[in-house]
């Protein structure tokens, strides 16, 4: 059930985090320009530098919720891992976990949506760096994974 009234939503949605000035941790961003160059349908994309608070409302409603980000602790290509809400210490910075914005739709009353964190390998983070080979690599397997599922998904719940 979507806990605020923002009309009718995609059933997936996919928030991207990065910054396309940092070498590697472009790859949410570009993560979200080649899923959108798909044009996926019943799916929403999202992209900023970092998670915010008002993120809660985005998730509200959904059928399913994936994060996208780079990862120097991820194995290579990318980790898809499920996310459970829980309050950490992120829940006091302005800059959340996905687990804190879960958390953050439950204690506002919501049934947070089943998520997941994709977590794709990156190496270098430099401002004003390049999207390295093996980071390059590494997004467009992930990019893969990801768009066969949500294609897959989306085909299952129209049946």
């Amino acid at each position: 059930m979507q806990m605020f009234d923002m009309g009718p939503v995609a059933p997936m949605l996919v928030i991207a985090i990065g910054n396309p000035s940092r070498g590697d941790d472009a790859i949410g961003p570009l993560a979200i320009e080649k899923l959108a160059a798909l044009g996926l349908t019943d799916v929403e994309l999202l992209t900023d530098f970092q998670l915010q608070i008002e993120y809660a409302i985005d998730i509200s409603g959904r059928r399913e919720v994936v994060f996208v980000d780079a990862s120097v602790d991820a194995s290579a290509p990318f980790e898809f891992t499920p996310v459970a809400p829980a309050g950490d210490v992120s829940m006091t910075t302005h800059e959340l976990s996905p687990s804190a914005v879960l958390e953050t739709l439950r204690r506002l009353g919501g049934e947070p949506p089943p998520a997941y964190m994709l977590a794709i390998r990156g190496y270098s983070f430099d401002l004003g760096a390049r999207l390295s080979k093996q980071a390059a690599q590494n997004l467009d397997a992930a990019v893969a994974m990801l768009a066969a599922r949500l294609d897959a998904r989306v085909i299952t719940s129209a049946a």
